[in-house]
């Protein structure tokens, strides 16, 4: 990148917000910045981090740390009953995530974890607490309630219900499409296959895959590649 489109760059960063302007400015800040991961670069030109002008932040109450990215599309949405969403330094948020609090559920995502395109984060009844440097893998869908299935009464109608918060704690990597039910706990440095639905709670280090979620074995000190 040339001195100019360098200077340019950090120059608009520095001014984007989430005002209308500063909205403006990120626009401007991508105009010789390529797609996608090319943007991630843009949360570390400002303390403040970088927020897609095309993200949408429905939310009163987002907490950022510094040099947070979100991308382009994600969506951070807050129902009138909703808590807090609290994003910690170094966050990256991928391009049409959806994060969403209702029902007084909050969201905590710890240092420099990474959540990769069109996962679901919703928050009702009951929080989301995710650790550091997670990785989640694109299509995760976490959900720490469920619908009521009395007889007599349409699914739509029946309260949400919850066994408890989902809690991931750090290096937990979560591949393609897991997703987590209410009330579990994944230990630190966990395995989640892709496909996994994970509904009970699975220790640290552990690898987990199927539905629902089964250790097949434990994470060893001479492992590479895990």
């Amino acid at each position: 990148m040339s001195k100019f489109r360098r200077l340019w760059t950090a120059f608009w960063v520095r001014k984007s917000s989430l005002t209308r302007l500063g909205r403006l400015a990120a626009r401007l800040a991508t105009v010789f910045t390529p797609a996608y991961k090319g943007m991630a670069h843009l949360a570390s030109l400002a303390p403040h981090g970088f927020v897609s002008a095309s993200a949408g932040i429905a939310h009163n109450d987002v907490r950022f740390g510094k040099h947070v990215f979100i991308g382009d599309r994600v969506l951070i949405y807050k129902t009138c009953t909703g808590g807090y969403v609290d994003l910690k330094d170094e966050v990256v948020l991928y391009g049409d995530t959806i994060i969403e609090t209702a029902d007084h559920g909050n969201v905590t995502i710890g240092e420099e974890t990474h959540i990769q395109p069109r996962c679901q984060i919703v928050a009702g009844k009951a929080s989301i607490i995710i650790g550091k440097r997670v990785e989640m893998a694109p299509g995760c869908a976490l959900y720490p309630f469920n619908h009521g299935m009395e007889l007599n009464q349409s699914i739509r109608e029946q309260p949400l219900v919850s066994k408890g918060d989902i809690v991931i704690e750090d290096d937990v990597w979560l591949g393609y499409g897991v997703i987590v039910l209410d009330g579990v706990r994944i230990g630190k440095g966990a395995v989640i296959a892709a496909g996994s639905i994970v509904t009970h709670d699975i220790p640290e280090n552990a690898i987990a895959m199927g539905t629902p979620a089964r250790v097949v074995r434990i994470r060893s000190d001479t492992e590479q590649g895990t």
